[in-house]
């Protein structure tokens, strides 16, 4: 089967749920109401050979709604075809279907994507964090949550003071100054960088 005939069914089978259809650079995007995604998913998985679950990710639109998009990378191993679903949620308690059930695979990339983005899958097995420690309050992958971190005062969390970034050239530069003026986005002129700060090579 072919891309296009992939998409021709989807699209005939879902037509009152497909939000918008893009193509870009031969990859095509299929944006599903949110809930009708499983069932979507389902007919990709059973009907059309998507077999593979390649990825599940999340963009945080900040300052528009529907504020997050979920995003899903679908491989037919047979037809050696991809393809790409994508659904929304809104700022207040989004959520959206899990597919652990379609694709036992997704249960750790939604687990991912609840504990960084904050996005709840409705329905997944056992839906807890899987990179930061249960009962931290914050989701660190959105938007509004800084670079240099937030002070916690869980009782069971490993630290409670702000981690300390590490170095290189995309993260900060050494310097006397506070993390944050050391993110990328606050170098300017305004931030003073004395050379006497970096570590002298031998």
């Amino acid at each position: 089967m072919k891309l296009s005939e992939a998409a021709d069914a989807i699209t005939s089978r879902f037509k009152e749920v497909i939000t918008a259809t893009n193509e870009f650079r031969g990859e095509l995007t299929l944006t599903v109401a949110p809930h009708a995604l499983r069932e979507v998913g389902k007919f990709c998985h059973d009907e059309l050979n998507f077999e593979l679950l390649l990825d599940i990710s999340s963009v945080d639109n900040y300052d528009y709604e529907p504020r997050f998009e979920v995003v899903y990378e679908l491989y037919s191993i047979v037809d050696g075809i991809h393809l790409r679903l994508k659904t929304t949620a809104m700022e207040n308690e989004p959520s959206v279907p899990s597919v652990c059930d379609v694709w036992p695979g997704a249960n750790w990339h939604e687990r991912e994507v609840w504990d960084l983005m904050g996005i709840r899958f409705e329905g997944h097995p056992d839906l807890r964090r899987i990179i930061m420690w249960e009962g931290y309050p914050y989701h660190p992958l959105r938007k509004d949550f800084p670079i240099e971190g937030k002070l916690s005062e869980v009782p069971d969390g490993t630290f409670s003071d702000v981690a300390p970034l590490g170095g290189g050239p995309f993260v900060t530069i050494p310097a006397s100054t506070n993390a944050k003026n050391r993110e990328p986005r606050a170098r300017s002129t305004e931030v003073a960088v004395h050379t006497e700060d970096f570590p002298q090579e031998p």
